[in-house]
């Protein structure tokens, strides 16, 4: 199993200003979080909006996240609808000298799971980067199977499989893992995401946290990772818990994007309305109930 794709790995936002990807925010933002040593920084995930971008702008993006991580290993997310087109995002990202690519299939038109893993075939035996498999129904409209977690981890290249978030019972979580650990081989990690399962997950057994949070906020996603690595569970849960009305603002408000951006803008850290449009974010009184639970939890 490669420590590569195991720990926290830490999906910052893609700050937009005047419809231009905000170079100097996004710098700032991955300097942060090498500062604080998480253990892998995902750029062009969902919260970093790579659906949104030109491929032009996609490619300055990678470029500046592993210029600005230092030491910190980068993975560079490359989904897209054609297929032409995530081999071009790999290329690139190979060029801006990422540690391995994320793929989401995404889609327009509903895909089978034969095409679903001929798209992880045909990156595989494109690129010697490592690849992660992103399963997000919720955004992709993909739903994976065990059967297609199987057959696609058999593929070389693949190093891990990002898994939306697990059950909240411990035991169910435990066993939902351990279903998907017996299907694939070993190398291949299984990342938890979907923040508020985070704890659960890491204790179930997942070797990596995929977290949106710790794009923004590293220092409690490292907690909670630590603590969980080192087989301190109920601290983990302790501080997961502790974090739950962010938790609450994230299913309140549709999803974690919008709350997130609305922390990073409140902080300073990326401008004003930082999201691409259509995406209009958080409206002025959920903002303000987003500020008052940072300042509660000191999150600043």
């Amino acid at each position: 199993m490669s420590s590569l794709f195991t720990g926290l790995s830490a999906f910052p936002l893609t700050p937009l200003h005047d419809d231009a990807v905000d170079e100097a925010a996004f710098a700032g933002l991955i300097e942060g979080l090498a500062a604080a040593g998480v253990d892998s920084i995902t750029a062009l995930g969902s919260t970093g909006s790579y659906a949104y971008l030109t491929p032009e702008e996609r490619a300055g993006v990678a470029r500046l996240a592993v210029e600005h991580a230092g030491a910190t290993p980068v993975f560079v997310g490359v989904g897209d609808l054609r297929g032409s087109r995530v081999l071009t995002h790999v290329d690139n990202a190979e060029a801006a000298g990422a540690a391995g690519v994320l793929l989401a299939p995404m889609t327009y038109q509903p895909l089978t799971a034969d095409e679903v893993f001929e798209l992880f075939r045909t990156v595989c035996e494109h690129t010697e980067l490592p690849v992660i498999v992103y399963d997000n129904p919720e955004t992709t409209h993909v739903t994976f199977t065990t059967d297609l977690y199987a057959r696609i981890a058999e593929l070389p290249g693949i190093a891990s499989i990002k898994i939306p978030g697990v059950p909240v019972d411990p035991l169910r979580a435990q066993e939902h893992v351990a279903a998907i650990r017996a299907v694939i081989p070993e190398h291949v990690t299984i990342g938890v995401s979907g923040d508020a399962f985070a704890a659960t997950g890491l204790n179930a057994g997942c070797e990596a946290w995929y977290s949106v949070i710790a794009g923004t906020l590293p220092e409690p996603a490292l907690t909670i990772t630590r603590a969980a690595q080192a087989g301190r569970a109920d601290e983990a849960v302790a501080e997961s818990e502790r974090l739950a009305p962010l938790w609450e603002l994230f299913a309140e408000f549709g999803g974690s994007l919008r709350v997130i951006a609305a922390i990073a803008e409140y902080l300073g850290l990326v401008p004003h309305q930082s999201l691409p449009l259509p995406i209009q974010g958080l409206t002025a009184p959920q903002r303000e109930r987003v500020a008052c639970v940072v300042d509660h939890l000191s999150l600043d």
